[in-house]
């Protein structure tokens, strides 16, 4: 039996549907032809939908449901085909052009252009009967000529009310009457599901929102027969349905590259300046005259300028460019574009490929035609402002943005069906616990836990059916975080468009969409890494008036390598996890090259051989190799194949292979297919045996290309991303102030990694100085050998008065000597009580000399003076104490010590004065050990400390006893700290955070990291 579909909304419809695209086509597989159309308001599902129908020989329809407005009173709704391929591409341009307005409605004048390749159906169950629809219906029914449609639907075979009044007026003006039925959901059984998700969709419980109409229950997916059956008596319809269908044939075609051009001058190509450039480049890096150099340049012109990618690469030089205009840090390299000598050149890449043996054919392969990829990073604060030079370069029409869609996660959707049917806030932290967090987890994968926790409970099982149903319906659109598009012709041509941010336009398909349709995409990566560099570099610019320039640090520093070997890591990009530091106090590099082996290493799976690398850099184990001619490649990497490089050159060298085919049989290997396997193997095996190689030596070889070939990682990415970590490494090294006042800066927001930072600046003996209103910035600043504390780490502190501060610092109308002139200059815009207390707490104003305590009950004073005499920006009056006099403070009782460090401790999150800890133990006259000084204490030793309680976690162990987990802290630093359950039994009534406690404890070492077992201890009460 055949089936027609004409009005599938899909899953693609932000839960306006829940129709799987991959579900529909197998349920629709029983017939022996279908056709059936898509007609989502967006064309987002376009493309899945196609392949999907395309894979298993279903005929699939594009359409496109829209909305025109013909008056204040009435909209006209109704569904356009595209016929062929004209239609296509007027599909995509009324989807774009709808969906940049703000209505989302297409005016008739619109429709009048783009008529041509497309047909019509107005579903006329949303169109009331009268003169006015009746002379809208006439008007597009005269535009479309014998290409309209008017739909009508019997729901479970009900006939509308104005059905009579539809077939008369279709008589009357010669018009077709076609079948029609929407589908927002398959089966009648997933009314529930469809139902959780529009709840889901308008943010209400199921309880609370209106019942489904009874049309809407019907919206499922019928069969043929049940099509038949319904409309028995109108046979006609039936057939109009299939030939609007069976009008409508596009075919879609990928391959075609629409490669973006870049402006040159008349008579000159984009192949020659390319050309010019580059020479230029060459000659800028010294390097001019090398005929390594100058060989390895015109062949890899040759390449690029054979596969028709000049443009691109000037593009994206002329783009980093702008950005090294505008001061705004880029990265070195990014993935395989660093084995380029062009980009090298170009200044699109800071690796030198040949010093570092990259390879050309890794990035660009003349054997496997694939666009260029060159990924950049700038810093993270300013990539923004790069993207907007590109899109006005290049013009909005032909610059977009690319969607990207949030989908409903297992967890996600747990708790979402759980909402809408009502779940209490303790189930919902139950569902919560039960579903791990993990990237990748289904609800399938925790099927065993979740039923147990369900039993017999009817409610709950229905909510996890429902789950399921809906687990991966797409539930909001986003932009990508970093892609861009640019395109040589307005992107409405190729690809439907829609408002995005920043007044950027964003595709409707997502990445591997547009890239499929032969669009260039680029990445402009945000790295935050490089904003803390490019602060660094300007701290000590601005203090030591010398710029630092991060091509010129010396790659061999002793104080750098000494850092990376004592695994002092915390805060390097790259380097900050335990296992990191693990490697690198294991490997102890002495080498640049060391560091870019231990980041490739530093993954699952390679990360076996961190230890077999560092036994042999240090003569512990023989170097073993298949054979001697392998040693230039590999001698590097002591005999380990660390990198994709090493395996191309192995083919290369071994057997005879270009490095276009070494390329090709990388990722071949990579893919582990049986059969393609033993076909390279043959291959490789005979090219080293025309090389004079034994046949037993190649096989063995051959197997260890295929043991390394998931683990090799691009030496290109990890020479490029090493050189940021060694750069960040050598700032720590040498310049430690600056290093962390700009990590602490960046943690500004995040309080426990701002609360490691302080910790760890303190233990480095580096001093903090107090916040101050005169010397304190934004963020946190260098003042000689110490560190002022930053006035937008103060909680509390509005964005608004630090913008303020900084204007008025830069008017030179920022030295005060009381509250009273700070009010004055703030104006009472800005002079607010919560912001005052905050500062004052926090020991800011402390500089106007007076006590704490007083300062606050000074507050509504000063607040008055700024009422009368600034109460705005606008409208301030000169205010001469001369002849108004100074202002009173009132008398107050000064603040004590304990309150003092209270109020530091809440707006801070740390003690800026004395530390209480250090109080009580000059108070105890205690002789104990300081924080700081555990790590170099050896393992096993007996210490006592004096601590107080930061963190406490109580777990129970496997045989139900209770222990406990804590953070320590001194005046001096913080330590993790276990009380197994022994000792734990006896104070666990009077354990809790912020208590003091006199401790007796062993040194232990966990992931390199001292900590201690805590043996015996005292609790010191509090006052």
């Amino acid at each position: 039996m055949n089936a027609y579909y004409p009005q599938i909304t899909t899953s693609a419809s932000m839960l306006d549907s829940i129709v799987k695209i991959e579900e529909l086509s197998t349920t629709l597989q029983s017939y022996e032809r279908v056709s059936v159309a898509i007609t989502d308001r967006k064309l987002y599902g376009l493309l899945p939908f196609y392949k999907e129908m395309k894979r298993h020989d279903l005929h699939a329809v594009f359409g496109l449901t829209v909305k025109m407005v013909v008056s204040d009173s009435l909209d006209l709704p109704f569904i356009l085909y595209a016929q062929n391929e004209q239609g296509y591409q007027h599909l995509i341009k009324i989807s774009s052009a709808i969906s940049l307005r703000e209505n989302e409605d297409l005016p008739f004048n619109w429709l009048k252009g783009y008529k041509a390749g497309l047909k019509l159906m107005i579903p006329l169950v949303h169109v009331a009967p009268n003169e006015e629809s009746e002379a809208a219906i006439l008007q597009v029914a005269h535009l479309f000529e014998e290409g309209i449609y008017l739909g009508m639907e019997r729901i479970h075979g009900v006939r509308n009310e104005n059905e009579p009044y539809w077939i008369e007026f279709a008589k009357v003006n010669d018009l077709k009457i076609a079948m029609t039925h929407e589908v927002r959901f398959l089966k009648e059984d997933d009314l529930e599901a469809f139902e959780a998700a529009q709840s889901i969709k308008d943010g209400i419980p199921i309880a609370e929102r209106h019942a489904l109409t009874a049309r809407e229950k019907g919206l499922y997916l019928p069969t043929s027969e049940n099509l038949q059956n319904w409309f028995e008596d109108q046979p006609d319809w039936l057939l109009h349905t299939e030939e609007l269908l069976a009008s409508c044939d596009v075919n879609l075609t990928y391959g075609e590259h629409h490669m973006p051009k870049f402006p040159v001058e008349e008579g000159e190509t984009a192949k020659e300046m390319l050309l010019e450039q580059c020479l230029e480049g060459l000659d800028l890096r010294g390097l001019s005259g090398k005929e390594i150099y100058e060989d390895r340049l015109h062949y890899e012109l040759s390449v690029i300028n054979q596969m028709g990618y000049a443009d691109y690469f000037l593009i994206v030089a002329d783009y980093i460019e702008y950005a090294r205009s505008q001061r705004i840090l880029t990265g070195p390299g990014r993935g395989s574009s660093a084995s380029s000598l062009v980009a090298y050149c170009l200044k699109i890449t800071n690796v030198d490929p040949i010093k570092y043996d990259l390879l050309f054919e890794r990035f660009l392969n003349p054997d496997r035609i694939t666009l260029p990829d060159i990924d950049v990073d700038f810093a993270d604060m300013k990539r923004q402002v790069v993207i907007d030079y590109v899109v006005e370069k290049y013009g909005m029409q032909y610059t977009s943005q690319i969607i990207t869609f949030g989908t409903l996660s297992a967890k996600a959707v747990a708790r979402d069906v759980a909402r809408v049917l009502g779940f209490s806030m303790e189930e919902l932290k139950v569902i919560s616990s039960l579903i791990p967090s993990k990237p990748g987890t289904t609800l399938s994968m925790t099927l065993s836990t979740l039923n147990q926790w369900i039993g017999e409970d009817p409610l709950k099982q229905k909510w996890l059916e429902i789950a399921l149903k809906l687990e991966g319906l797409h539930r909001n659109a986003s932009t990508h975080a970093a892609g861009v598009v640019l395109s040589p012709i307005p992107l409405p041509d190729i690809v439907p468009i829609e408002k995005g941010s920043d007044q950027i336009y964003i595709t409707q398909w997502p990445m591997q969409e547009v890239e499929e349709i032969g669009l260039l995409k680029m990445d402009f990566l945000g790295l935050k890494n490089l904003s803390i560099l490019d602060h660094i570099r300007y701290m000590i610019y601005f203090n030591q008036k010398k710029m630092l320039d991060f091509e010129k640090i010396p790659l061999h520093d002793d104080n750098t390598f000494r850092l990376l070997q004592r695994g002092d890591t915390a805060g390097v990009f790259q380097l900050e996890s335990d296992g990191m530091r693990q490697a690198l106090i294991q490997i102890q590099p002495t080498s640049f090259l060391d560091l870019v082996a231990i980041n490739a290493l530093y993954r699952p799976g390679p990360m076996e051989f961190i230890p077999v690398y560092s036994r042999r850099k240090h003569g512990l184990e023989s170097v073993q190799l298949p054979h001697p001619d392998l040693a230039p490649i590999l001698n590097e990497t002591f005999g380990v194949i660390v990198y994709q490089e090493q395996i191309m050159r192995i083919a290369s060298i071994f057997a005879g292979f270009s490095l276009g085919e070494a390329d090709l049989l990388r990722r071949a290997v990579s893919k582990k297919k049986r059969e393609l396997l033993d076909s390279e193997r043959v291959h490789f095996v005979q090219g080293a045996s025309k090389k004079g190689y034994n046949e037993q030596v190649a096989n063995e070889i051959y197997d260890l290309i295929v043991r390394f070939a998931n683990y090799g990682f691009p030496k290109s990415h990890a020479v490029a991303y090493s050189l940021i970590t060694y750069q960040m490494a050598y700032l720590k090294a040498n310049f430690p102030h600056y290093f962390y006042a700009a990590l602490l800066s960046s943690a500004i927001g995040n309080k426990e990694k701002h609360s490691q930072l302080l910790q760890e600046v303190r233990s480095k003996g580096i001093e903090i100085l107090p916040p101050s209103i005169l010397k304190s910035g934004k963020s946190y600043r260098v003042e000689g050998n110490s560190i002022r504390f930053a006035l937008g780490a103060i909680r509390g502190i509005p964005q608004t008065f630090l913008n303020k501060l900084q204007a008025l610092r830069k008017n030179g109308n920022a030295e005060w000597t009381s509250i009273f002139e700070m009010a004055l200059a703030f104006t009472s815009t800005h002079f607010k009580r919560q912001t005052m207390e905050a500062l004052i707490r926090a020991g800011a104003v402390d500089v106007f000399e007076r006590d704490r305590a007083q300062l606050i009950e000074t507050i509504s004073a000063a607040e008055k003076l700024a009422k009368l005499y600034a109460p705005n920006e606008e409208n301030t009056l000169f205010y001469d104490t001369n002849i108004y006099g100074v202002p009173k403070h009132p008398k107050v009782e000064n603040m004590t010590e304990k309150e003092k460090l209270e109020g530091e401790k809440d707006v801070l999150g740390f003690y800026v004065s004395t530390h209480p800890v250090e109080n009580l133990k000059e108070k105890l006259h205690f002789e104990g050990i300081q924080l700081n000084r555990v790590s170099s204490i050896k393992t096993g030793a007996k210490i006592n400390v004096l601590a107080q309680v930061q963190n406490l976690k109580v777990i129970r162990t496997k045989k139900g006893e209770q222990m406990a987990f804590l953070q320590l802290e001194d005046e001096t630093s913080s330590i993790s700290a276990t009380i197994f359950p022994q000792v734990f039994e006896q104070f666990k009534e009077e354990l809790i955070e912020e208590l003091f406690l006199e401790i007796e404890a062993k040194v232990e070492s966990r992931n390199n990291a001292p900590q201690l077992i805590i043996q015996k201890l005292k609790v010191i009460p509090k006052e």
